[in-house]
């Protein structure tokens, strides 16, 4: 069932076998000839023209990947770029003796237009001074994409598969079975590798034993389990009146097995700590508490020998925002939203004052994202200039603000090179001192690792991504591909399908899994995705068509799993 949307798509397109073979003698030829191809005579509606045109650094249509393991994505390989980052990195690891630091400050349904630098920040009511003075500093990644929610996208980042290969679809909520359940993760990699490993605030990757954090790789956890409205939308008079105003009802939710508090784990014993109880009165100052918390241990490690993974997970801006005395109305908006920006600004700042201050921001990779698009059925929310809200796979719910910072290692730039956050997997691993295929070997030959080691891209001058295709999923579907400027959809939702009124986003339309078959955008063009390009642009459409079918291919030899889902689980 999780591909008939596809072959249904392709065989709409043409026989699967036949435009996989035309795209690939397409490409090939595209790709060994581009001598003679200069040669050709090329027209326009208004006649020939002596136009030589141009190629572009970073656009792989032409281009064909290699193949590095049986169990891994393909890559476009980059000699001279990951040389120069491997040089990069053992200077530096000669300088300060040991692996580098990694700090991940993940933000929740925060869009990519709501830090100052992709245009949001003041413009729209909430600066964003510490982000845009890092980011500016650093690499911009102005396509880097998360999945359309939250588990599935935490998930991700720790496991470096997309949704269809770990199976956790969705988010577990009240207490439901289901997460990361042991596997192996960035941090169990990474903790084998000598780092000690810390995470901090949001979990939401089960709250089974075997998912909690201590099990899952981390030396020790101080959060929460599940996902911010848990602990307040029932409480709440003016939200859930239904609920909060009725006893039975309330109690009833009081019953529910989720753990309500702010916990603390330890690598060693069995479940957890409830340090205190989430409600209306404490949640306002989760993140104050978290931030404490994250620079107190990174002020602890700057004595330390061993490099470190610090995995800081926001609470905000995830609704409910209840901000807290100093930081409600500060934002110009004066919404709860954007107060909740502040905050976080302030404290990404705070983090990296710790490390300068304790001498350690040189030797400390920082990778700043959000989980998702914003949120887009409860305002106030956050903005994209894309289509789309969380819980779609249109550009709105998946594109995310993400730069990657990095003292003296990365220099300052822009790129619109194709990243996901299942990247990070590899990419942490490796910095760690276990690049490329190497990965495969401490990983079982039955797990598909989607995510591709992009150290040459972050940290060589001027690195191009070694990701040619970024596949996009929407809860069980496999829902289209990216190569470039051009976007394939197999599987898409309908905002408005279901409901007239009210607010229309990614929660609460309808997916659709049969399409016209050439359905496609140009994301440069129509950044909107409102007008189809796929008839138009058929040489594009054929080698994406091929790119999705080499996919298919994958899932057959390492089939989806579902774990937490819609429908049966295994």
């Amino acid at each position: 069932m999780f591909c008939t949307h596809a072959i249904r798509f392709m065989e709409k397109a043409g026989r699967a076998a036949e435009l996989a073979l035309t795209a690939a003698i397409l490409v090939g030829v595209l790709a060994l000839a581009p001598v003679w191809a200069e040669d050709i005579t090329r027209g326009a509606v208004t006649g020939q023209t002596k136009a030589k045109g141009y190629d572009h650094p970073g656009q792989y249509l032409h281009l064909l990947p290699v193949r590095i393991a049986d169990n891994m994505e393909p890559v476009i390989v980059h000699a001279d770029q990951e040389k120069q980052a491997r040089h990069k990195l053992a200077v530096l690891e000669k300088r300060f003796g040991k692996k580098p630091n990694i700090l991940i400050f993940i933000m929740d349904d925060v869009g990519w237009m709501d830090p100052g630098f992709n245009g949001g920040g003041e413009a729209v009511g909430n600066p964003t001074p510490n982000m845009d003075r890092l980011a500016h500093s650093g690499l911009i990644l102005t396509s880097a994409y998360s999945t359309p929610s939250c588990t599935p996208t935490r998930a991700t980042i720790h496991l470096g598969q997309n949704p269809l290969h770990h199976g956790l679809l969705r988010p577990p909520m009240y207490g439901e079975p289901g997460g990361l359940d042991g596997a192996i993760t960035v941090a169990t990699l990474l903790q084998k590798l000598g780092y000690v490993t810390q995470g901090v605030g949001k979990w939401h990757m089960g709250e089974n034993e075997g998912s909690l954090p201590q099990n899952v790789g981390y030396d020790d956890f101080y959060g929460f389990l599940s996902v911010s409205d848990m602990y307040t939308e029932w409480r709440d008079v003016y939200f859930n009146p239904e609920i909060a105003l009725s006893p039975s009802r309330f109690a009833m939710m009081q019953k529910l097995p989720f753990n309500r508090n702010n916990v603390h784990c330890v690598k060693g014993k069995k479940g957890v700590e409830n340090v205190y109880e989430i409600n209306l009165s404490t949640i306002g100052n989760l993140d104050q508490d978290w931030a404490n918390y994250s620079e107190k241990f990174i002020r602890k490690m700057a004595k330390s020998d061993r490099p470190w993974f610090l995995y800081h997970a926001t609470r905000a801006g995830h609704f409910d925002n209840y901000p807290n005395d100093k930081y409600a109305g500060k934002s110009p908006a004066r919404t709860v939203f954007s107060d909740a920006m502040v905050e976080a600004d302030d404290i990404l700042g705070q983090l990296v004052r710790a490390l300068e201050e304790t001498g350690q921001l040189e030797n400390t990779l920082i990778i700043f994202t959000s989980d998702n698009g914003p949120e887009g059925e409860v305002p106030p929310h956050g903005r994209s200039p894309f289509r789309g809200y969380k819980g779609s796979s249109w550009e709105g719910g998946v594109r995310v603000p993400t730069f990657v910072y990095w003292k003296g290692m990365i220099s300052p730039r822009k790129s619109d090179g194709l990243f996901d956050l299942g990247d990070l997997f590899n990419t942490c691993v490796s910095i760690a001192g276990v690049p490329g295929a190497e990965i495969a070997k401490h990983l079982p030959k039955d797990r598909y690792v989607d995510g591709i080691d992009q150290t040459s891209f972050l940290v060589a001058d001027n690195g191009l991504s070694n990701r040619r295709s970024r596949f996009y999923t929407l809860n069980q579907h496999l829902s289209g591909v990216r190569i470039d400027e051009f976007k394939l959809i197999a599987a898409l939702e309908l905002e408005k399908a279901i409901f007239p009124r009210g607010y229309q986003a990614g929660f609460s339309g309808a997916i659709v899994t049969e399409t016209g078959g050439v359905t496609m955008v140009n994301l440069y063009t129509d950044p909107q995705e409102d007008v189809n390009s796929g008839i138009r642009h058929i040489p594009a459409t054929v080698v994406l068509g091929a790119e999705m079918g080499r996919y298919l291919e994958v899932l057959k030899r390492f089939p989806p799993r579902v774990k937490v889902g819609f429908g049966p689980t295994n």
